[in-house]
């Protein structure tokens, strides 16, 4: 099957302005920025036919194509990454058999993450879309709930059923447990890990869908198309010994740079 890698990037965020274009120092001191890297992670994965900046904002588009990536400039009316990721894969002609959404924010998104998610989807033809999850040890699972004392949007965490079947995902940590972990333990919650791979029937109808209540109560994407029906498949991904989280405030760069010192990431 034909893969296409979108990584969808605005400017114009409304917790982290400009959060593509902000520079991230790797363990040997050298400076990118988050949408770089974030190409250099799309760049890594096996057996994906072409890697393309999806974005609206010439600031954005300029930097990327500095760097050597294919910019594919998209509507400023998307409302989301999906939204933009079924604008590209439009504007590019279509035809790609599984379209990849590789966020922006997630530079350490290790390529394995991406290659089971698209193996997953293919051999699941009953789902429309696909995404990874990961266990969170003691550590992970201390920083969500850590994010939320103190009223940050921190992570996503995610639930589901026997057959991998997303039920529901939250800005909140999901499930409510009561027991205290501690480094590396293992513990039941799941953060999700912001990529999707979607086949393209279900990538096209999303943007003429309405915003459903839950998606505009969390703000989360993936919920409109559990909101519409469609099956969301939860993909458990394997750390390695990788340390993995997004950007998602001002707050993570500084934890994202110790990340990559800590693995040798340049």
């Amino acid at each position: 099957m034909s893969v296409l890698i979108a990584i969808p990037a605005r400017y114009a965020s409304t917790r982290y302005p400009g959060k593509p274009l902000v520079p991230l120092t790797g363990a040997k001191g050298d400076s990118m920025t988050l949408i770089e890297r974030s190409w250099r992670a799309a760049k890594s994965v096996s057996g994906v036919d072409r890697v393309v900046v999806a974005t609206d904002d010439d600031r954005i588009r300029e930097v990327s194509e500095g760097f050597g990536a294919e910019v594919v400039m998209t509507s400023e009316s998307c409302q989301n990454g999906t939204e933009r990721c079924a604008e590209a894969h439009e504007v590019l002609g279509g035809g790609y058999e599984i379209i990849v959404n590789l966020q922006g924010d997630a530079p350490l998104t290790p390529q394995w993450f991406v290659e089971d998610l698209v193996s997953s989807l293919r051999a699941a033809p009953e789902a429309g879309v696909a995404t990874p999850v990961l266990r969170c040890d003691g550590n992970a699972l201390n920083s969500l709930l850590n994010d939320r004392k103190h009223d940050r949007v921190g992570g996503t965490t995610a639930v589901f059923g026997r057959d991998r079947s997303a039920m529901y995902f939250s800005k909140e940590v999901v499930p409510f447990t009561s027991q205290t972990y501690t480094g590396d333990a293992a513990t039941p919650v799941f953060h999700h890990v912001g990529v999707y791979a979607y086949r393209p029937d279900a990538l096209a109808a999303y943007p003429g869908w309405p915003i459903g209540p839950l998606e505009q109560l969390e703000g989360l994407e993936q919920l409109r198309f559990m909101e519409n029906g469609r099956k969301v498949l939860c993909v458990e991904v394997e750390a390695r010994g990788r340390q993995f989280w997004e950007l998602n405030n001002p707050q993570d760069v500084p934890k994202i740079e110790e990340m990559m010192a800590a693995m040798g990431l340049e």
